[in-house]
């Protein structure tokens, strides 16, 4: 029953311990933010591991530092002039591409060079399969007006039970590239609180229509054109409408040509060995001069087109990553504690106990490991291991406390009379060895009382044995009592019981035996058979010294006078 009970209460304790995390915001805060590391040791490992392959046909035509000095020397400014970017894209669509993303905008037009402006508007309207960027923001009003974006660029919700980010403003691209094609997506990105990226918005929200993140359109126009997979087979989106990305390796993981290297091809200096057919191409900055670096799972420093590359990637694979609901961490947190707690009360060794527990916490972070690199899930780790930790440690202070109390149980049952409940025969040795022995070390009093109750066989042979019980248990009760915490009330044997008195002198001790002689003889003991009568006893007193200076001669004098009180008459101390 007392294990019971605390095991109940261990399940108690646990549930509010959880119950309280779940509304704690700071806690929560907190174990989320543990729980993004695990998230991105994973990562980090599977692709550290190339257990993931990036899609080839991705490729990045990359502004890099090279690029970016190969442009200022050859042009003499930055940005570059539009009717460049509208010759690449003719170069590379004459190799039949799937599509061309630029992950970068194309805002205002360039007053040193209209008409190159007009050039890639041309562009924009001569293919389907080119994408162009934009971005929403928050910005106040008397700063820009927000625009009212044309109608053809905003789409349904993939998801209509979710609630994508909104903005209240937008910074628009070139006129003639917003009237000129469908094909613009968004490239506002989601970071954790910690700053780093790990999930992407699907879609987000902007004057009450839906508009496109740029990397969704580019890989939804993908799958439709050319595979036959599913969109919602492939994408599964949280609440928020994000998805979290799947990351395949650092920076510099898809194929990275250098602009400058395009660049001399279009303008006949240099052959470009690589063919563009059939192939995903994104235009994007990853010099870190130019600002568009982000910090991700597998890398700190990680360009903005690349995870644009990465975005579409997962889309076309349908690699994302999915949480676990919140229902089976919680059954997962259950169980890890229900499998500690059988390990802690089945194992009677703590130091295997805790082995066997930690081995069941490992075996758990690998089947969580298994669970990405698998299956794409992000198993939780961080909570469900604290509350297996918590319940381990409740479970040893609990097994702790049950087996002090049996321990207290087994002591009590070795050392108390089961009749009286005072200490039996055994327990009154010891202790007067005990006290003895105290009495001599620090030259204080000690003294001892036996009591015996008048004519007991007489009184047993008249009412019965369970009468005589009744009047053992109701003097002892009488006795105990009425005696001080400290003095040691035991059943010496029989109807005879005994009282040692710690620091009590001779004198005091008479007096509670007094004491103790006129309240037994005044109660009323209730017999078995519903009547009553009084009982009285008889008591012989002792003192360390003056009596004897040893348990034996102690007992032997207190003995003796208890005999000379039976022999004066019963009912008084000597």
């Amino acid at each position: 029953m007392l294990k019971k009970f605390f095991y109940i209460l261990w399940v108690s304790v646990l549930s509010i311990l959880l119950g309280f995390s779940l509304q704690n915001g700071s806690f929560v805060s907190f174990i989320n933010s543990m729980e993004n590391h695990t998230f991105d040791i994973r990562q980090n490992i599977l692709a550290n591991s190339q257990k993931r392959q990036h899609n080839r046909d991705i490729v990045i035509v990359a502004i890099d530092d090279a690029s970016y000095e190969y442009i200022l020397g050859k042009y003499g400014e930055w940005p570059l002039r539009r009717d460049i970017y509208a010759k690449a894209v003719e170069y590379i669509q004459a190799q039949k591409p799937k599509s061309i993303a630029f992950d970068m905008m194309f805002v205002k037009s360039m007053k040193s060079s209209a008409d190159a402006d007009s050039k890639l508007v041309d562009v924009f309207k001569k293919y389907d399969n080119v994408y162009a960027a934009m971005n929403l923001d928050n910005q106040p009003e008397d700063l820009r007006i927000p625009p009212v974006l044309p109608e053809k660029l905003a789409m349904l919700p993939f998801d209509v039970d979710s609630h994508p980010m909104e903005y209240s403003n937008c910074r628009v691209i070139l006129d003639g590239i917003l009237n000129a094609t469908k094909n613009i997506g968004m490239i506002n990105v989601a970071r954790s609180d910690d700053g780093v990226l790990r999930s992407m918005p699907l879609y987000l929200k902007y004057q009450d229509k839906i508009y496109p993140q740029l990397g969704f359109l580019v890989g939804k126009d993908y799958l439709q054109k050319y595979t036959d997979k599913k969109l919602a087979d492939n994408v599964h989106p949280d609440d928020n409408a994000s998805v979290i990305l799947n990351w395949y390796g650092p920076a510099g993981t898809f194929d990275n040509i250098p602009m400058y290297k395009l660049l001399k091809a279009i303008e006949g200096q240099d052959e470009l060995n690589y063919d563009f057919n059939g192939k995903v191409v994104y235009f994007g900055a990853t010099a870190a001069s130019l600002f568009d670096i982000k910090t991700v799972p597998v890398d700190k420093v990680y360009p903005g087109v690349e995870v644009q590359a990465t975005y579409v990637n997962n889309i076309i694979d349908g690699s994302f990553i999915r949480k676990c609901p919140a229902i089976a961490n919680i059954l997962i947190t259950l169980i890890l504690a229900i499998l500690t707690v059988l390990a802690v009360r089945g194992i009677s060794s703590m130091p295997v106990a805790f082995g066997v527990s930690v081995t069941i916490y490992a075996v758990y972070i690998m089947i969580a490991y298994e669970m990405m690199n698998l299956y794409n899930r992000w198993v939780e780790i961080v909570s469900p291991l604290a509350f297996a930790l918590l319940a381990f440690i409740i479970a040893v202070i609990v097994k702790y406390l049950i087996k002090s109390r049996d321990f207290d149980a087994q002591y009590k049952l070795a050392t108390t009379d089961g009749l009286t409940e005072l200490y039996n025969h055994r327990y009154f040795q010891e202790q007067m060895q005990n006290q003895v022995s105290h009495a001599k070390r620090y030259e204080v009093p000690l003294s001892l009382i036996i009591v015996d109750i008048d004519f007991f066989k007489k009184f047993n042979d008249t009412y019965g044995h369970q009468s005589g019980d009744a009047v053992l248990r109701q003097v002892a009760f009488i006795l105990k009592k009425n005696v001080r915490s400290t003095d040691i009330v035991c059943r010496y044997g029989g109807e005879e019981m005994s009282i040692i008195l710690p620091n009590t002198k001779y004198e005091e001790a008479v007096t509670i035996a007094n004491k103790l002689c006129s309240l037994v003889s005044e109660k009323k003991c209730k017999l078995s058979n519903g009547r009553e009568s009084n009982v009285t006893i008889s008591l012989g007193v002792s003192t360390f010294g003056a009596d004897g200076e040893t348990p034996a001669t102690i007992i032997e004098s207190a003995d003796k006078r208890l005999y000379n009180a039976k022999e004066n008459g019963r009912n008084r101390v000597n």
